[in-house]
C-alpha cells in the first residue's frame, strides 16, 4: 500500500445559523463546524467530564487553515486535512490545491458578496441591534451563475465572517496556517433550527482578563439581566411559519432587556408566529434539569463566558402524518426534538486544566451558572402554568 491519497481541500463557508458570539464559526461539511483553535477550549474538550457530554458538541479534532485571495482579491478560507488524519497539519501543495479551485467555482461564496448582501440585508450597524428578518437569499451560484442552493443566512454570521476575513487578511499574510477545532454541527438534523443563545452566569470575564475588560464585563453584566438572573440572551433565531421568514435578535438586544423582557423573549422564542409551542416547554425543562444535576457535580470548574444553546426545528412534525402508527403520540412528548447544550469554553477553566497550569482554584460547583438555571427554569415552568 502506497502513502495515503491527501485529503481534498475544503472551502470553509460562513455557518449560516450563528446566532451570537463574535468568533466566526465556519462550516466544514454537513455535521462539522469549525472555529480558531483557543488552547483553553481545546483543553476542556480533551478532559471533558462524561456527564457532560450529552451536553456539549462533540470534538472531531484539530483542522489547518489558510487564507486564500483569488485574482480578484476576493478572500476565502481553505481547510487542509492533512494525510488521512483531520488533525494533522498538512500544507495545501499545488496537487491538492486544485480541488479548492474546482469548489471555488462550484460555490462562489466571495467576499465582496458577502459584504454586498449583508450591507443590502441591514444598511449598517444600527439596523442590526434592532429586530432582523432575513430570508432566503440568492448567495450561492454556480459556474453558470444558477443558483445551486438557496438557504437562509442570519446576518449575525455574516457579520462576524466579515470581520473575521478582515482581521486575519490585515494581520497575516496567504500562507499563514491557522489551527481551527472541529466540532459538531448541533443543529443540522433540524430543517429550519430555532436557537436561542443564553449566556449564562453572573460573571463574564475570564481569570486571564485585563482590568480594563473585567471592568467592561462587570458592567454590562451589571446593566443588564445576567446580574439579576444570571442569564441573558446574547442571540436568537425562531422560525415565523406564518411568514417563512426567520425572526432574529442579536446580542444588543438581549443586554437591554429587564427580567420581564427576558421573559417576554423567552416566550417570542417559542412563538412560530401561529402560536405558542407549548408542547416544547416540558421537554425543554426536563433536560435543564438534566444539565443542573450535572453542574452541581462539577466541582472546581467555572464556565465564564460560555453560552447555553436551547434548539428545536420551527417546522412541525404534524400529529396526523403519525397517526398509522401504534404510537402516533410518540412524537408529541419525544424530547429528542428539542436539544439544550453548552458552547464556548474559550474561558472556562477547571482543577488540571493543560492550557492553564496556574488557574485560579475554584472550589466547589459554579454557582453563578447554577443559579443562572435554576431562574431560567423557573421561567420557563411559569410559561407552561400559563402565566
Amino acid at each position: 500500500l502506497g502513502p495515503p491519497e491527501p485529503r481534498a481541500a475544503v472551502l470553509l463557508q460562513p455557518f449560516v445559523h450563528q446566532v451570537g458570539g463574535h468568533t466566526s464559526m465556519l462550516t466544514y461539511d454537513e455535521h462539522t463546524i469549525c472555529k480558531p483553535l483557543v488552547s483553553q477550549e481545546l483543553s476542556f474538550y480533551e478532559s471533558l467530564p462524561l456527564a457532560m457530554r450529552q451536553f456539549t458538541p462533540q470534538y472531531k479534532g484539530i483542522v489547518s487553515v489558510h487564507l486564500k485571495k483569488d485574482s480578484l482579491g476576493n478572500l476565502t478560507l481553505i481547510a487542509s486535512p492533512g494525510l488521512g488524519q483531520p488533525d494533522s497539519c498538512g500544507r495545501l501543495d499545488s496537487a491538492g490545491g486544485d480541488p479548492a479551485v474546482t469548489l471555488w467555482h462550484k460555490r462562489k461564496w466571495s467576499h465582496t458578496q458577502v459584504t454586498k448582501t449583508f450591507k443590502d440585508s441591514c444598511p449598517g450597524k444600527m439596523l442590526l441591534r434592532t429586530d432582523l428578518q432575513y430570508h432566503t437569499d440568492s448567495l450561492l451560484e454556480d459556474a453558470n451563475g444558477k443558483q445551486a442552493e438557496r438557504r437562509s443566512y442570519n446576518p449575525w454570521g455574516l457579520h462576524c465572517h466579515r470581520q473575521h476575513l478582515n482581521r486575519m487578511s490585515s494581520k497575516h499574510n496567504e500562507n499563514k496556517l491557522h489551527q481551527f477545532l472541529l466540532l459538531e454541527n448541533v443543529v443540522s438534523k433540524y430543517s429550519y433550527p430555532c436557537i436561542l443563545d443564553l449566556k449564562m452566569g453572573t460573571r463574564q470575564h475570564g481569570d486571564d482578563a485585563s482590568e480594563e475588560k473585567k471592568a467592561r464585563h462587570i458592567k454590562k453584566c451589571e446593566q443588564s439581566t445576567s446580574a439579576s438572573l444570571g442569564v441573558r440572551i446574547c442571540g436568537m433565531q425562531v422560525y415565523q411559519a406564518d411568514t417563512g421568514h426567520f425572526l432574529c435578535k442579536d446580542k444588543y438586544y438581549g443586554r437591554k432587556l429587564s427580567p420581564e423582557g427576558f421573559q417576554q423573549t423567552l416566550r417570542q422564542f417559542l412563538c412560530n408566529g401561529n402560536q405558542l409551542r407549548t408542547d416544547l416547554l416540558e421537554p425543554i425543562i426536563l433536560r435543564l434539569k438534566a444539565l443542573l444535576a450535572v453542574i452541581r457535580k462539577q466541582s472546581s470548574y467555572r464556565f465564564y463566558s460560555s453560552s447555553l444553546l436551547i434548539i428545536y426545528d420551527g417546522q412541525e412534525h404534524k400529529e396526523s402524518v403519525d397517526q398509522h402508527l401504534p404510537f402516533p403520540k410518540t412524537h408529541g412528548t419525544n424530547p429528542s426534538r428539542v436539544d439544550v447544550r453548552m458552547i464556548d469554553f474559550a474561558h472556562t477553566t477547571f482543577k488540571g486544566s493543560k492550557s492553564n497550569p496556574n488557574p485560579t482554584l475554584y472550589d466547589g460547583p459554579d454557582h453563578g451558572y447554577i443559579f443562572g438555571l435554576e431562574n431560567l427554569i423557573k421561567i420557563l415552568q411559569s410559561l407552561l402554568e400559563g402565566k
